[in-house]
């Protein structure tokens, strides 16, 4: 079975810990690798992860501060050092270019690696998509312009076992009905693709970082099956959270509820005042079951609906 699964590559706000690397999270899903703000550390961290830079396809920077921005200098030279044959694709809000430009050319090195920059602006939506996946970003509500993105797999369509052996298709049969939809019988009786398949409902993911309470925020969580939610402060510092633009555990927990989570919520990007993540999972879940907080190098499988 192809492997799904989020890689939390470092966990902690804008100062790191002993235990928390700056930002850096790798969802790596059937083959594709989406790396999403890159901090200090990253490519460290791909190696205490024991994951291949090269695995990355697409990289998405939320915003510009530099915990979650100052590691993709390191990593497009390291792309650039292992040869990846693939195009890089760079999303990143368009108002911050000269600072995308910067980080990209920051020292001397031999780029080979070929980068795509994609700028966002405007008010949110469809980004880009292809065969398999539907981008989307959405502004949210920070100090600086800040955009959370949401991966979308197409919805497809399974084999009803039952319907499948009630309309009488056998053996090669079933393969032409895949690739023309519809097959005719002996007889003349035409049998479609919609006569024996159901939908199946593709996974959605939801990176969620730097904000406070927005709509942008409950567009990307919207039936996720997971989502990714900064929480950087707890209860206690909820003026420090206004103050600073980011969300408490309960707040990450209230976009979760609101927007319709079907999967887990991970909360990360944890202020460097808490040592424990613990105090984190139990306000989260006194509005929103299912939580987690990850440490750095924790791995969170995305669950298939």
């Amino acid at each position: 079975m192809s492997l799904r699964e989020f890689v939390a590559l470092g966990t902690s706000s804008q100062v790191p810990t002993r235990h928390r690397n700056h930002n850096g999270y790798l969802l790596r899903w059937d083959g594709a690798g989406f790396l999403f703000d890159p901090g200090e550390g990253t490519q460290r961290q791909f190696i205490m992860a024991e994951v291949a830079v090269p695995e990355v396809s697409r990289i998405f920077v939320t915003h510009f501060h530099g915990d979650h921005a100052l590691g993709l200098a390191g990593i497009v030279q390291r792309l650039s050092l292992d040869r990846v044959p693939h195009p890089v694709e760079v999303f990143y809000p368009a108002s911050g270019e000269k600072f995308y430009r910067r980080l990209v050319s920051s020292t001397i090195y031999h780029r080979t690696v070929n980068l795509v920059p994609r700028p966002i602006s405007g008010k949110g939506g469809v980004v880009t998509e292809d065969e398999t996946f539907t981008i989307e970003a959405w502004p949210l509500k920070h100090s600086v312009d800040t955009y959370g993105y949401r991966i979308k797999e197409r919805d497809s369509v399974r084999f009803d076992k039952d319907k499948l052996a009630q309309s009488g298709v056998r053996g090669p049969q079933v393969g032409q009905l895949q690739r023309e939809g519809k097959v005719e019988l002996e007889g003349g009786e035409v049998v479609t693709l919609e006569d024996v398949t159901v939908p199946k409902r593709g996974a959605a993911f939801a990176f969620v970082m730097d904000t406070r309470p927005c709509p942008g925020a409950l567009e990307l969580v919207r039936d996720a099956d997971m989502a990714v939610i900064e929480s950087t402060y707890l209860d206690e510092h909820k003026l420090l959270a206004r103050d600073h633009k980011h969300l408490t555990a309960r707040e990450a927990a209230t976009i979760a509820k609101e927007g319709g989570v079907r999967g887990t919520l991970v909360l990360t990007h944890f202020s460097q005042r808490y040592p424990s993540t613990k105090p984190f999972v139990a306000q989260a879940k006194e509005v929103f079951p299912r939580v987690k907080a990850v440490r750095d190098l924790d791995r969170v499988p995305l669950a298939r609906p």
